[in-house]
């Protein structure tokens, strides 16, 4: 008579059918909310704009400057690759506004009642959103980052940005342009996912796009009118958006309020914060 045969003789390992049955509602969840994405037409647009806009305003402010208010063409301090990627700075309202309505949207026309029933474990419903925004929202990104870089590549050269003055054209096997590249993706998944908290948190799509965008753009705008330069440093060492687009900087690093990756640290500081409220209150509250 053979003797039973234990879990552990048949090649079964201790945990795994556990582990396996944990991740089942999390893969479930990812393929329901791409679905649901990638089926809405609004979400074609989005990324559309995300990645158009990024780079047409990155090639018109790249158009608009050259180098006759120089001395020298040499004598240009210039940040070509941050010129030409300044497009995100529009671009970005397109990853906000994808971001609150991929929750925000299911609360104006009910269906969040179904995600819930479908995704009982509303923490894994959120998860998934999140993967599901940054995902798209980084494929978008890094087209328009690479297409911004590329317009600059055909532009500066003719505005005087050339090699031959001191100015190679944005290439992404400079480090400094590298990183700077890689952290704009970086910087319009982080505003997705600040928008995706705030669209939790406030449950109203007008309203969540509207804080975000403030949250970005208003207190930029008070330093324009701040008089005393300390406190104009410290709008810029604080605030989301001068602070996370310190990434993009490739040259006189030391004259920045702060510094690339602490810079974009800051943002994702304000991201979390987002996140965390957003899921406590989406966790918490009635649908």
């Amino acid at each position: 008579m053979r003797p039973p045969t234990t879990g552990r003789a048949a090649g079964h390992r201790p945990g795994t059918g556990h582990a396996a049955a944990a991740g089942a509602p999390l893969r479930g969840a990812l393929h329901a909310e791409w679905t649901k994405l990638r089926t809405l037409r609004s979400t074609a647009w989005l990324l559309l704009a995300l990645a158009a806009t990024t780079v047409l305003t990155g090639a018109a402010a790249t158009a608009a400057v050259d180098t006759s208010h120089c001395a020298t063409p040499a004598g240009c301090m210039e940040d070509t690759p941050k010129l030409s990627l300044s497009g995100v700075r529009l671009g970005q309202v397109a990853a906000v506004v994808l971001g609150v309505l991929a929750i925000g949207g299911e609360y104006a026309t009910g269906t969040i009642g179904a995600t819930l029933a479908a995704v009982p474990r509303r923490g894994t419903a959120l998860l998934a959103k999140a993967a599901v925004v940054a995902g798209a929202v980084a494929a978008a990104g890094t087209l328009g980052v690479l297409g911004s870089l590329a317009a600059g590549r055909l532009i500066l050269p003719g505005n005087g940005f050339s090699a031959a003055n001191g100015h190679p054209p944005p290439s992404l096997a400079d480090g400094p342009t590298a990183r700077a590249a890689f952290g704009t993706v970086l910087y319009l998944v982080l505003v997705a996912l600040l928008a995706l908290g705030a669209g939790a948190a406030l449950r109203d799509s007008a309203g969540a796009i509207t804080a975000v965008l403030a949250l970005l753009w208003i207190i930029p705008g008070i330093t324009r009118f701040v008089g005393d330069a300390r406190w104009q440093e410290r709008l810029d060492k604080y605030a989301p958006m001068p602070a996370g687009l310190a990434v993009q900087a490739t040259r006189e690093l030391d004259r920045l309020p702060i510094g690339p990756w602490p810079g974009l640290a800051v943002l994702a500081a304000y991201t979390a914060a987002a996140l965390l409220v957003g899921g406590a209150l989406f966790l918490t509250r009635d649908a």
